[in-house]
This record gives C-alpha cells, sequence and structure tokens, in this order.
C-alpha cells in the first residue's frame, strides 16, 4: 500500500476546518481522481499527500511512512520521493526550461552537483527526454517567462518526471490547456505512471477529464468524502448531489459519456 489516511482532518490556523474524517487507501499502481467544486478541500488534500502540511487529526502514511513521526532530514528525504504537480508551477522567470526541468532532482543530488547543475545544465538529453513526451522538446533553451500558461504547466510537469518519484500527485495540471492537449497531457501522465508503477493522484475541476482518463473517481463536498467509485459507477445523480448548490451549470454524465469518444489527431 502506499497511501493510507485514517480518520485524517485539518484545520487552518485561524480555525477553519477544511477536511474531516477522511479514510482512505490508495495501492501502488492506482490513478485517482479527486473532484469537487472550489473550496471542496481537493488542493489541501494534495498538500496533506505531498507532506506540506501535517493533519490536525487521524492518522497518515505514505510510501510505508508516517510523516508526522519523522525528523527533519528523514522527512526531506520521503518529500524527495513525492512529486507534486502544481496548477501554477513556480519558475523562474529567467530561468531556462532545461535547468527548470532538471530542477526536479536537486533534492536527490549533492550540493556540489546541485550548484553545477544550475550554471551548466549536467543532464541536457535526460530533460529533453522528459519534455519530447510532453512535445516541448523545442523550447528546451527558451526561457520560462517566454512560454505560455500552458507550456509553463508542462514544464512543471516534465520536471516532475525528471525527478522520478514513487508517488506523483497534480494539482489541477492541465487549468492552462486547450482540451485537446489537455487530454493529450492526462494521457500521457496516466502511461508514464502505469510504466512506472507507481500511484498518480490529481485533482481536477473538469469532470469529464476525471471521468476519461481515471479508473477511480473520489467526490470531495465541503472538506468530506461524497463517494469513492469507480468511473463508470458514477452516475448523474453523484455529480448532483457533488455540486448542488453551487451556484453553477452541474457537469452531466451524458457530456462526460460524448468526451470518451476517441479525439481526431489527440497529439496536435
Amino acid at each position: 500500500m502506499s497511501i493510507s489516511l485514517n480518520g485524517v482532518g485539518y484545520s487552518h490556523p485561524n480555525g477553519m476546518l477544511a477536511l474531516r474524517d477522511i479514510n482512505l487507501r490508495i495501492e501502488a499502481n492506482e490513478q485517482v481522481a479527486i473532484i469537487g467544486s472550489s473550496g471542496a478541500g481537493k488542493t489541501t488534500l494534495l498538500k496533506l499527500l505531498a507532506t506540506s502540511l501535517m493533519p490536525s487529526s487521524g492518522k497518515l502514511e505514505l510510501l510505508q511512512q508516517h510523516p508526522a513521526r519523522l525528523r527533519a532530514g528523514a522527512l526531506r528525504q520521503l518529500r524527495s520521493r513525492i512529486g507534486l504537480i502544481h496548477q501554477s508551477p513556480p519558475l523562474p522567470p529567467r530561468q531556462r526550461v532545461v535547468t527548470a526541468v532538471l530542477a526536479g532532482r536537486l533534492g536527490q543530488w549533492s550540493l556540489a552537483r546541485a550548484c553545477l547543475s544550475l550554471c551548466y545544465p549536467c543532464d541536457i538529453d535526460g530533460a529533453r527526454d522528459e519534455l519530447n513526451r510532453l512535445d516541448l522538446a523545442d523550447k528546451l533553451f527558451d526561457r520560462c517567462d517566454q512560454l505560455s500558461g500552458g507550456q509553463q504547466q508542462r514544464v512543471g510537469i516534465a520536471r516532475v518526471l525528471y525527478q522520478q518519484p514513487q508517488l506523483m500527485l497534480a494539482d489541477e495540471p492541465v487549468s492552462a490547456m486547450d482540451p485537446v492537449l489537455a487530454e493529450h497531457t492526462l494521457s500521457t501522465l496516466g502511461n508514464i505512471a502505469r510504466e512506472r508503477q507507481i500511484p498518480l493522484v490529481a485533482s481536477l475541476h473538469a469532470v469529464e477529464l476525471a471521468l476519461r482518463h481515471f479508473p477511480r473517481v473520489i467526490g470531495l463536498r465541503a472538506g468530506e468524502v461524497l463517494f469513492d467509485k469507480a468511473a463508470k459507477a458514477v452516475s448523474q445523480q453523484d455529480l448532483d448531489d457533488l455540486y448542488v448548490n453551487t451556484g453553477l451549470n452541474q457537469p452531466t454524465r451524458q457530456t462526460a459519456s460524448a468526451l470518451t469518444q476517441p479525439l481526431r489527431n489527440p497529439c496536435l
């Protein structure tokens, strides 16, 4: 087992309860999407799994480790095994794409090698290989501030892929991409997770993408798990209950089903 949450809750420093009594088990090789309206707790849950936050209650186990019990050095080692894809990747504007991708292994390299790589990229071919998976190899030596939002997201993904984590997390990883590119990118992430036999957990606002690309879907509402089931078993009633009273048009199972038809030229 790679992930276990037993009665996990989290309260913000101001006392606001973000998650309550979360019980989940995610096995190795599983690909799981977390859906729900804004403020449901999706990002908070991913931050707990990334160990940037610690539970206020309950027990969390990741990769056979208990983060809350670890000392600083051991916690850093655990974090180096977890890759988090950010919605807005923290890319220094003047940094070259190749350097940004190679930064994925800074936590695994010695200080001397890390400093050297900042001055002269030490694995250009490795960075190019990961960018090529995302159709972005031609941007290898561009500056990050010359990229579009969608391109920056793909650089952030390439950095995590280069890290070679044992657990991959993604927070709205395709929000800045057009629909065809989003489909291709999520398909690529899923294929890589299967190739490397690691779990992939992603939060998504686009329900149709979650149902299309993830075998298991967790619906989070007001900090609690409303449902946890196979994507093919998610019903229109499940979606209605998940998004009720949001004041927005609710996604439909019919729309999601329509989008499961093969796309033309998916790699464009």
